[in-house]
């Protein structure tokens, strides 16, 4: 089968593709289309047939529900019965939108397409495409995530034909989505009513309108023999083709523990993936990173998450890392597709990092020109088991100046770069208990802990090594000092590696 792709502006639609669009289903065919939540894949929603061919091309387990897509509210009486009288104000302030609600189903709706269940889910979307189709196609449109079942939702038409291209009949690619996540989907045969999938409509919305709802919290596992009243429930979904690893802690505590997850891959000559935020990519030096958006604002996350996890499909990695996200508003919902995404596999990331004694090594000089950053860049070319963040600052800096030009000329014969380092005055406050602060001499050390009387770990380097070499200080002497400087430093940095190493095996 060739797959019809047909562009369109919801601004400005084309009847003529729309027109094409509804033929196609009322002839039983499969139609791609966007809503403002995911791309749905379109079929007649009262033809047993055409539920067939869903399940058939996107490989979904029969007994997965589809929802029933409609374009105006009256139509809702023709495929539901007992419609409950809250019905009517959720409709008002939520129809249309991303709201699908289940009811007893009425028996115009065949089974294969509940699932083989006596209820249905009905929802009414807001974007002008799928209005227009669902109008064009009779009104009754069924329209599960036009995605491989199990897969990332589609947010493009190009996530579409990534997976349907051959399957379907025609796509209508309308650019992507506004929200990202699916529909919120509220039981409406209980009492109160139930959310059994978390969305962009939250509990605390409803509960303005008609007051307390309840919230499934123990969703299907996948060894259930339960039938699942709503899409998403039983089944594993939205899953990228690495394994995915819900990274869960304060935050502080997952970004220290995907950078040690993430830097022991490197060690191991391999790659995986993070996915971080806005706020938080800054942190992560190893893996392959992606900004899912920002937690000031988390719809930039639930709209880009099904991108991001499709994007990682062209990435060699294996498996992937993600920080949590508050389970309040429509972070619930984000939580609710990783989690299914990952098979609900998750890690502490406490237990990663209390393994971890020293996580940042700042050495202090002077000035913070020469024997400071010389310090930090020689460790940082150094075989470590552990990642740290190695930083240099001086106790005397008036304003940011670059190293000094012989010490990068003696780095640079080494295979090593100054190149970007900028001067900077230490400021003990703030620094936590896994800081480790290495003076280049005695009186750098004896300045700061009179000064910052609360500080832990703070020795210089010959203290902490367990070797009294003096480092000579080259500053204003010919380049060959430099370089005498540099040796000195570079066996007492092998020997802070060999401790490291060492402490980091003990805590393992």
């Amino acid at each position: 089968m060739e797959t019809i792709v047909r562009k369109i502006d919801k601004n400005q639609i084309d009847e003529d593709v729309i027109r094409e669009a509804g033929e196609v289903l009322k002839r039983g065919g499969l139609v791609a289309f966007p809503t403002e939540t995911v791309y749905g894949l379109g079929a007649d929603a009262l033809k047993e047939e055409a539920a067939k061919k869903t399940y058939e091309a996107k490989g979904r387990p029969s007994d997965n529900p589809l929802i029933v897509h409609i374009a105006e509210y009256e139509d809702l009486k023709k495929i539901a019965v007992n419609i409950p009288p809250e019905t009517d104000a959720l409709a008002a302030h939520f129809w249309p939108g991303p709201l699908t609600m289940i009811f007893e189903k009425s028996a115009a709706v065949p089974y294969g397409t509940t699932g083989g269940l006596d209820t249905v889910a009905v929802r009414m979307p807001s974007d002008p495409i799928a209005a227009a189709l669902i109008r064009a196609a009779g009104g009754f449109v069924s329209a599960p995530s036009a995605n491989t079942s199990g897969r990332p939702s589609p947010t493009t038409a190009e996530h579409v034909m990534e997976d349907l291209d051959g399957k379907i009949d025609m796509v209508i690619d309308g650019g992507s989505v506004d929200i990202g996540l699916e529909s919120t989907i509220l039981d409406m045969t209980v009492e109160p009513p139930m959310i059994l999938r978390p969305g962009a409509i939250t509990a605390d919305m409803f509960e303005e309108v008609i007051g307390p709802v309840s919230i499934d919290e123990t969703l299907l596992g996948s060894e259930s023999k339960t039938p699942p009243k709503a899409p998403g429930m039983k089944y594993r979904h939205y899953a990228p083709k690495a394994r995915l690893i819900i990274v869960e802690g304060d935050l502080r505590e997952e970004i220290l523990a995907i950078r040690q997850l993430a830097y022991a891959a490197h060690r191991e000559g391999r790659d995986v993936g993070v996915i971080a935020t806005g706020e938080t990519l800054p942190f992560y030096k190893y893996g392959i990173v992606k900004n899912i958006g920002s937690r000031e604002n988390e719809r930039t996350i639930a709209r880009n998450l099904y991108r991001v996890l499709r994007e990682f499909d062209e990435e060699d990695v294996d498996t992937i890392y993600s920080e949590s996200f508050a389970m309040q508003g429509i972070g619930k919902a984000i939580m609710n597709r990783l989690e299914k995404a990952a098979g609900h596999m998750r890690i502490s990331a406490a237990a990663i990092v209390k393994e971890q004694k020293y996580r940042r090594v700042i050495f202090v000089s002077r000035a913070d020109s020469v024997r400071g950053p010389m310090a930090a860049e020689l460790l940082r070319n150094q075989d470590l088991r552990q990642e740290y963040v190695i930083d240099s600052m001086g106790l005397v800096v008036l304003f940011p100046e670059p190293a000094n030009q012989k010490a990068e000329a003696i780095m640079k014969s080494a295979q090593m770069t100054l190149e970007g380092h900028f001067s900077r005055q230490f400021d003990g406050e703030g620094l936590q208990d896994d800081t480790l602060v290495l003076t280049i001499d005695s009186n750098q050390k004896e300045k700061i802990l009179s000064e910052y009387e609360n500080l832990k770990n703070v020795y210089t380097l010959n203290e902490f090594v367990g070797d009294d070499t003096e480092i000579p200080d080259p500053y204003g002497k010919p380049l060959t000092a430099y370089g005498e400087c540099y040796e000195v430093l570079d066996g007492l940095v092998q020997k802070l590696a060999d401790r490291l190493n060492l402490d980091a095996e003990r805590d393992g």
